[in-house]
């Protein structure tokens, strides 16, 4: 085609260079030359625009378009040019010719977005949208012969946001709050189950060991029976790895393209069979190790193109984020029962025990009881006081059994109100007025204004008598200038109890916290360490049970506001029945005895022994005790069991003023409590630890912290010594003596009775030694339990000694493991040995010590040699006993000499049949 007509194609692109080349005669439309001039214009419209269009011409519907609507139709191109559109496109001629007939028909033009076409343009039956017009075309003549089509594909934006919906359908399950990882897989299958046309089926499985189980799957009995339960991921089989599930559970994404031979599922738009699946890792932490795996079948409509895949990949990831959430959620939940039913065993086992010592205490409060009450036989003074310190302690220890008893029955929620008609305001002033006389004692002011309440008030006494106490007891404890301030008054809504002070004040941070049971302000300033830490949880508690609730408002310096709200509507209840409880005002009574301990000043005079129990034959007749400990019935009984030795004993309250007093009159020897405001007993030896003036004064720790834990962190601080409270008399005493012997050993002149031992006065020089001969070893070497048995070394092989060789001997007691440490530390210390090393070494020497003690049997000489050498940069310290080597009784064996002495130096044991020698050597630096 030549001329005039092949112009008409010019500038229409690849497809109007294949018009040009069409021999048009043999269409239904006739030669070029021959055309209209309307389908002229209309074709060169249709070839100059960018946008898809088509345009059908005639009765033959014959198809004129340009390049853009030839992608669209993608392999139907060229053969389509000049065919027929209902031959071309039969597939959806019966959408289509709807639409067509319409614009024809009507000659108005039509517009439908997004309509779902079925193409076959690649091979399969593809689901595809389109947002198409129809308009009708006319001839020169005006009447319609045809119709003009624009359209664009919509197909990525519709399934896109289809997809779209479905990972957002399932992140909203993605919280992980189900039962449980099972619960959450079936939940997620279910709604992949309603997007059959992105995702036709779908199974989960998640790794069990080493096994791979299925939890959830879409679809009828026939996908459960097709796929497998279970796999055994160290020998999946073949099915396993047909539906590449073995190669998805080892991290590698599998392509299935056979499903529809073990698997016919129709599926898309059309019911098509499921061809392809995609078998994806869910990933875990472990990268090496998936979580699971995903197994996802292909629509049969769309192809597997890059983006199918990506929306398969972010299937995976979201189903691996819920799942393990769930997973999180259900281990979260199963701790939190763990710990409810712990925190249930810990109440129940609280309310057992306070149960149990209310019998013991009964037998122990009756008898001091009649005992002070007995006119016919009255107490010796001397025995009424110490019946008197032990009446008041069983008291408090009833105060803290009923303490514990009333919040385990909370807890467990088991506690009850026994509401009664009270006059609130008389009950609160009358419960204030118990402590003013404690409040003054102590300096403060306590103002009370708790006028008549406009309405009758049904509580429970006992529990608003808990309340008020400890809310006064906690403000005069940490109060120590200014007043107390309680208050009771009402509006229309609530009842207002406040108790408000001018104490130290509550830093914000530790606020929100302050209600939580066993929670205690570090640090903070108060007039005695002592409590439990339930006294304001308590509160807190009893309050809500009484229908109330507690606030607290404060500022540091400046003081603390509790308020206590009753709304009138809790105080509204039906009283009970019966007698009133006795007892009223017990609890805060026990409360004051307690506070007038913490207010009792120790004298600033030292407390003289009675010269009557002096005696001329003890060397430590006189010596001087100063004693720290914030408890006054404590004091004021190590101070008489002290001065009965015939001791002289200055007693303080807290570690600090302990601190202050040593600096003012170094004392013979310190015994400090370890849990005391202010300063505690640890820092108190810290400090003088770090001083050199007082680096070797004789420290003895008393402490109610059982355990090996505080004893070693006692005596590792530079504690001579250890006592666990309750202690036996008799024991303390002795410990006391073996401590300031040991010391005043060092110091002849403090021996014949001169001044107690001071830092000045340390240890003898290294240059005059006492001499230690070397034991000589015996090639027999017994296993024992407590010490890694090496090779025997022979004595002295490197001339060590250089620097330090000295020794001593030791009585086979208990107490000799103090003299020792006292007496390691005096050498060492004055070669200014590393501190660490330093006490490294004192502890595992002292359990050498403590082993030759109890483990030498029918000993020939009932002492134990001590001999501590240093030079060429390694300390040496040898310990031995003159008994036979014997096993200590499981009972006996607290199974820590061995951990402790191999933990901080080289140990070696020698056993002979003169005894046993243990070494242990530590290089320094």
């Amino acid at each position: 085609m030549t001329g005039p007509s092949s112009d008409l194609f010019i500038g229409g692109g690849e497809t109007g260079r294949l018009m040009a080349e069409l021999d048009w005669a043999r269409t239904p439309l006739g030669p070029v030359s021959e055309w209209p001039q309307s389908l002229r214009a209309a074709v060169r419209m249709v070839l100059s625009s960018r946008y898809p269009m088509l345009l059908l011409w005639g009765e033959n519907h014959s198809q004129l378009y340009n390049d853009a609507y030839s992608a669209l139709i993608g392999d139907k191109h060229p053969a389509a040019l000049g065919d027929d559109v209902r031959a071309t496109l039969a597939e959806v001629w019966d959408v289509l010719a709807p639409l067509v007939e319409e614009a024809k028909a009507t000659a108005v033009a039509s517009w439908v977005p997004a309509l779902q076409l079925l193409l076959n343009r690649a091979g399969y039956r593809e689901e595809a949208y389109f947002s198409v017009s129809h308009a009708p075309a006319r001839d020169d003549d005006g009447r319609i012969v045809g119709v003009l089509t624009v359209c664009s594909e919509v197909t990525q934006q519709v399934i896109g946001e289809r997809r779209l919906r479905l990972l957002r359908d399932l992140s909203v399950l993605g919280d992980g709050r189900t039962v449980d990882v099972d619960a959450t897989g079936a939940r997620l299958v279910g709604v992949i189950d309603d997007h059959p046309l992105d995702v036709p089926f779908a199974a989960i499985y998640l790794r069990d060991g080493t096994t791979l189980r299925r939890i959830a799957c879409t679809g009828d009995r026939r996908h459960a029976q097709t796929l497998p339960d279970a796999v055994e991921l160290t020998d999946p089989g073949a099915p396993a790895y047909a539906w590449g599930l073995a190669d998805a559970a080892e991290g590698r994404a599998t392509e299935v393209t056979d499903v529809a031979d073990r698997l016919p599922l129709p599926a898309g738009p059309w019911d098509d069979p499921v061809r392809t699946a995609l078998a994806l890792p869910l990933s875990s932490a472990d990268e090496g190790q998936p979580r699971g795996v995903l197994l996802a079948g292909v629509s049969p409509s769309r192809g597997l193109d890059e983006a199918y895949r990506s929306f398969h990949q972010l299937l995976a990831q979201q189903i691996s984020v819920a799942l393990r959430n769930a997973q999180e959620y259900e281990e979260e939940r199963r701790r939190v029962e763990a710990m409810a039913e712990l925190d249930r065993l810990k109440t129940d086992f609280f309310a057992n025990v306070s149960h149990e010592f209310r019998t013991p205490l009964t037998l122990i409060l009756g008898p001091l009881t009649d005992a002070l009450a007995d006119g016919a036989a009255p107490l010796a003074p001397v025995q009424r006081e110490r019946v008197e310190t032990g009446w008041r302690n069983a008291t408090r220890l009833l105060t803290l059994v009923n303490s514990l008893l009333t919040f385990s029955s909370l807890e467990a929620g088991r506690a009850r109100s026994d509401a009664r008609l009270v006059d609130l305001a008389a009950l609160t002033a009358e419960l204030a007025g118990v402590f003013r006389a404690a409040v003054e004692r102590a300096g403060l002011t306590l103002e009370v204004s708790c006028p008549p309440l406009p309405r009758p008030v049904a509580v429970d006494p006992v529990n608003w008598e808990r309340i008020v106490t400890n809310l006064l007891s906690n403000a005069l404890k940490y109060t120590f200038i200014g007043r107390i301030r309680v208050t009771l008054d009402a509006d229309d809504e609530e009842v207002r109890l406040t108790v408000s002070d001018t104490g130290i004040g509550i830093a914000e941070r530790d606020l929100p916290k302050l209600f939580e049971r066993f929670h205690r302000v570090r640090g903070a300033r108060s007039r005695s360490h002592e409590g439990t830490g339930i006294g304001l949880a308590l509160v807190h508690e009893l309050a809500r049970l009484e229908g109330g609730d507690v606030r607290v408002t404060s500022q540091v310096g400046v003081g603390s506001r509790f308020t206590v709200t009753l709304p009138w509507s809790a105080t509204h209840r039906t009283p009970v029945s019966g007698p009133t409880p006795g007892g009223r005002g017990d609890a805060a009574r026990a409360a004051v005895e307690e506070a007038v301990g913490w207010l009792t000043e120790p004298s600033d005079a030292v407390t003289e022994p009675d010269p009557a129990t002096r005696t001329t034959t003890d060397e430590l007749a006189g010596a001087r005790i100063l004693l720290a400990d914030d408890n006054a019935d404590m004091r004021a009984y190590l101070t008489r069991l002290l001065t009965a030795q015939g001791w002289r004993v200055r007693a303080v309250t807290d570690g600090q003023q302990a601190f202050d007093e040593i600096h003012r009159d170094l004392p013979d020897l310190v015994l400090t409590d370890v849990m005391m405001p202010v300063m505690d007993g640890f820092d108190l030896v810290r400090r003088l630890r770090a001083d050199p003036a007082t680096r070797a004064l004789p420290v003895l720790v008393l402490s109610a912290r059982a355990g090996g834990e505080a004893s070693v962190e006692g005596l590792s601080l530079g504690a001579d010594d250890y006592l666990v409270k309750p202690f036996a008399a008799a024991e303390l005493v002795a410990r006391i003596r073996a401590s300031i012997r040991r010391a005043r050993d060092r110091t002849p002149a403090a021996a014949l009775g001169g001044e107690p031992a001071t830092a000045a006065a340390a240890p003898a020089p290294p240059s005059h030694p006492t001499p230690v001969s070397p034991v000589k070893a015996d090639p027999a070497v017994e296993p024992v339990r407590d010490a890694v048995v090496l090779a025997p070394t022979p004595a002295d092989p490197d001339a060590l000694g250089d620097l330090l060789d000295v020794g001593w001997t030791y009585p086979s007691e208990p107490t000799s493991a103090a003299a020792l440490r006292r007496d390691v530390r005096g050498v060492l210390g004055e070669l200014d040995v590393d501190t660490d090393v330093l006490e490294d070494l004192l502890l595992a020497a002292s359990e050498a010590m403590n082993n030759a003690v109890e483990h030498a049997q029918r000993p020939s000489r009932p002492e134990v040699r001590v001999r501590v050498q240093l030079g060429g940069g390694l300390v040496r310290i040898s310990v031995r006993d003159f008994g036979t080597w014997r096993d200590r009784r499981p009972a006996m064996d607290r199974g820590r000499g061995a951990l402790l002495m191999n933990a901080y130096g080289d140990v070696r044991l020698v056993s002979t049949a003169e005894g046993t020698t243990v070494t242990i050597e530590r290089r320094l630096g």
